[in-house]
């Protein structure tokens, strides 16, 4: 039964935590919920954030205090030249296309170990101490000491120098360093060095060994060009003249006549085809003229327009040109009569009398010159018909396609071939030997390096500022580490949360002062019936010297959290425990007691941590009875209690004689019981301080005759996984559990952890209700 009311007990009050939460608040959880925990995580932790930064900041400080400054010396070298004007020649090389290939493998050609080993011998590299270190020093001392005590080897001696180069050429490229500019066809190289004059001089040096190194490469290939064409050329003046010369021969031996380098029957052939070619045109001419005669002839023009349309070498006769002249002026007349004197008049008929017979005569001399035309045209054909008669024999008796003929033209041809092949070399040989008397480079230097003003490594503002942004990550991230590290008891909703138990108040830490002062003494001696327990200045005695502090306002919350508990009507026996010792249990209890007292109620107290009465050592140090006396009998129990002459509430303490080794039996003792009974009847409450769960058992025997229990955890100490444990081994007193407190609780820093609820600790709502005078630990 008293199972099914504490379930019951726990759905109606724990649940209270998420009822109470916003409905908005509840289902947000999103970036509303992200900052609260962001914001909370920087107000715990910002001391250890700090401490990180200032840890990074030193030594990033540190770092740039001991490392040694770098200056970084930069020159530029332009891979295109244009050549002079005078030499745009063809050369035998072909110029580079400036590909994004071909650029980048001219940065590698700028960052070789043969540019490297150049300015490394050139600037005697190997001597100086900033580019080779303090590692050459030790190497020093360890060959001098390889020296003396073993012989000198050839081998090892030419591995050390291998070596030593080696480890000079890696020094060197560790610094170096070339890239393009941009899109253009601009080399950026540049060099580190702590020195800033040196770093200029060895990037102007890399530089010049780069254009060292491409002249000398293209004046390395130029002679192996020109010896190769004086080979060929003397290869081919060699083919070129045993061609001739076996040409000459078989034309002798064949008895072949040329002239001009043709035969006697190849050069009649072609005087006979320019001949006939010239015949063939001059016949088509008279062919043609002699049909532009005819067809004047035949078309007995009616007029003169259409005689000089179609036949203009007509027109060109002098005699027809003037009948049309006469025929013309005729024209114009009968155009000027007819309108004057009528078409029937006698003048009329005259004009074109004339007229006709002047066309008439017009056409007589152009059938004279038709005539004419076809005699030429004639004496014409004859001719090609015996010039195409002369060529037929001329064709007919050469020896074009004769064997030897065929010969002889392959054998010249091939003659040809190798002059001219000799010629093109011949050019091109004397162009090699001009180009490597003028050699044109593809690369000069448009920015020479000048020792740089600042230095460009360590960069202290970048190193400071990635030091300071390094640390306070750090920080954040150790924070975090610790806020998912710490299972501890921060927020009453972690305890209703993970306990199933209601959290009736937080209850702050009090600081030293509040529990300094004199002790003052019993009023009268342990003889006396009436035990008087001192008036310290204890934590406890806070409710009554400053009853408006925010501390007595937690003990009320908790003793309004027992007197409201639904799962009984009365809660008149109150057992006051904790996982641990030291959780502030002893002095919740005494608290608690010395309120209800204040408020005129009959209450006691009862020391029940058998094994370490804390709270009797604190109240009745001098005590010579006590609840073991009592319950075995050998006391009574009005000569064991003690009173508070301030508040009356009494107080029944352990005096520890002898250790107890079965102090679990003595609680659970029907004697015990019985006690307890008699307090219930004598007193309004009695409060029982219990020992705790965890170190001992004895809390479990006095759920028999407690009615509840109150469950003290300290704030920022006390793990979760440990009250679980012992409420867990603990059942009897679980069920009995009717809420808990979190004690010694820092409020300001709990407004960190619970960012929702943080008003609800602000010190202002209180201040408000309470006097500053008697206000206390805030």
């Amino acid at each position: 039964m008293r199972t099914m009311e504490r379930r019951r007990m726990l759905q109606s009050d724990l649940p209270r935590a998420a009822r109470l939460q916003p409905a908005d608040a509840a289902g947000e959880g999103g970036i509303g919920e992200i900052v609260n925990f962001v914001l909370g995580l920087l107000r715990r932790q910002y001391k250890l954030m700090l401490a990180s930064v200032a840890i990074a900041l030193t030594l990033a400080g540190a770092y740039l205090w001991f490392t040694p400054p770098t200056y970084t010396a930069q020159a530029q070298i332009l891979l295109k030249n244009s050549k002079a004007q005078f030499v745009k020649e063809e050369f035998v090389l072909a110029d580079p296309v400036l590909t994004p290939t071909e650029i980048e493998t001219q940065i590698q050609v700028l960052k070789s170990s043969a540019i490297a080993i150049a300015v490394i011998k050139e600037l005697n590299l190997a001597a100086d101490p900033d580019f080779v270190g303090a590692e050459s020093a030790l190497a020093s001392h360890l060959r001098t000491l390889l020296k003396y005590f073993s012989p000198p080897d050839p081998a090892k001696t030419e591995a050390g120098a291998t070596e030593s180069t080696e480890f000079l050429i890696g020094a060197f490229d560790g610094r170096v360093d070339a890239h393009r500019a941009g899109f253009s066809n601009i080399l950026e190289v540049s060099f580190s060095s702590s020195s800033p004059s040196r770093a200029a001089e060895i990037a102007n040096a890399v530089a010049a060994a780069y254009i060292n190194d491409q002249l000398n490469s293209k004046l390395e290939a130029n002679h192996r060009a020109i010896a190769w064409l004086q080979d060929r050329l003397r290869e081919l003046g060699e083919q070129a003249g045993a061609a001739e010369q076996a040409v000459d021969a078989y034309k002798m031996q064949h008895k072949i006549v040329s002239s001009g380098g043709k035969s006697i029957d190849e050069q009649q052939i072609a005087e006979f085809n320019a001949r006939l070619m010239e015949a063939r045109a001059q016949t088509a001419d008279k062919l043609a003229r002699l049909n532009q005669y005819e067809s004047v002839s035949l078309s007995n023009a009616e007029n003169l327009d259409s005689l000089g349309v179609a036949a203009s070498d007509a027109l060109a006769n002098p005699i027809i040109n003037t009948l049309r002249s006469q025929y013309l002026e005729l024209q114009r007349r009968e155009s000027e009569w007819v309108p004057r004197y009528g078409e029937t008049h006698a003048a009329i008929s005259e004009l074109r009398i004339q007229m006709r017979n002047i066309r008439k005569s017009i056409n007589d001399e152009v059938r004279r010159l038709a005539e004419t035309s076809r005699s030429d045209y004639e004496l014409a054909k004859k001719r090609q018909q015996e010039l195409e008669k002369q060529l037929n024999n001329v064709v007919s008796t050469t020896h074009v396609n004769s064997p030897a003929e065929i010969t002889l033209r392959k054998m010249e041809s091939d003659a040809k071939t190798y002059r001219s092949l000799y010629e093109t070399f011949q050019q091109r040989y004397m162009a090699a030997v001009q180009q490597e008397s003028f050699p044109i480079l593809e690369a000069r230097v448009v920015d020479p390096a000048l020792p740089p003003a600042s230095k460009s490594k360590p960069k202290s503002k970048l190193i400071l500022l990635v030091g300071a942004f390094g640390g306070l990550a750090l920080g954040a991230a150790i924070g975090l580490l610790r806020d998912m590290m710490d299972r501890t008891f921060r927020t009453p909703a972690q305890v209703e949360t993970c306990l199933r138990l209601p959290c009736f108040s937080v209850v702050p830490r009090m600081p030293a002062h509040a529990t300094s002062g004199p002790r003052e003494e019993a009023a009268e001696s342990d003889s006396h019936p009436t035990r008087a327990v001192p008036t310290p200045h204890s934590v406890d005695s806070i409710v009554v010297g400053m009853p408006m502090s925010r501390f007595a306002e937690a003990i009320r919350y908790a003793k309004i959290g027992i007197d409201l508990n639904p799962s009984k009507s009365l809660n008149k026996i109150i057992g006051i425990t904790s996982s641990l010792p030291d959780e502030g249990k002893t002095t919740i209890a005494a608290s608690l007691a010395r309120l209800i007292a204040h408020s005129g109620q009959r209450v006691i107290i009862v020391d029940c941590d058998l094994k370490r009465p804390s709270l009797s050592a604190r109240l009745s140090p001098n005590a010579a009875c006590g609840l073991v006396e009592v319950v075995t009998g050998r006391t009574p129990l009005e000569q064991a209690i003690w009173r508070d002459p301030k508040t009356n509430f009494a107080f029944l303490p352990v005096v520890r004689r002898a250790p107890l080794f079965h102090t679990s039996e003595l609680l659970a003792s029907e004697a015990t019981r019985r006690l307890f009974e008699r307090l219930r009847a004598s007193y309004d409450f009695v409060i029982v301080d219990m020992p705790p769960l965890i170190p001992l058992v004895d809390a479990r025997a006095t759920a028999s005759f407690t009615d509840c229990h109150l469950l003290v955890i300290e704030w920022g100490r006390t793990k979760i996984e440990v009250v679980k444990q012992a409420l867990h081994s603990a059942p009897n007193v679980y069920e009995n559990i009717v809420g808990a407190v979190l004690n010694k609780a820092d409020t300001e820093l709990m407004a960190d952890y619970d960012q929702n609820c943080r008003d609800y600790y602000d010190i202002r709502h209180y201040t408000r209700y309470h006097s500053d005078d008697s206000f206390g630990e805030v």
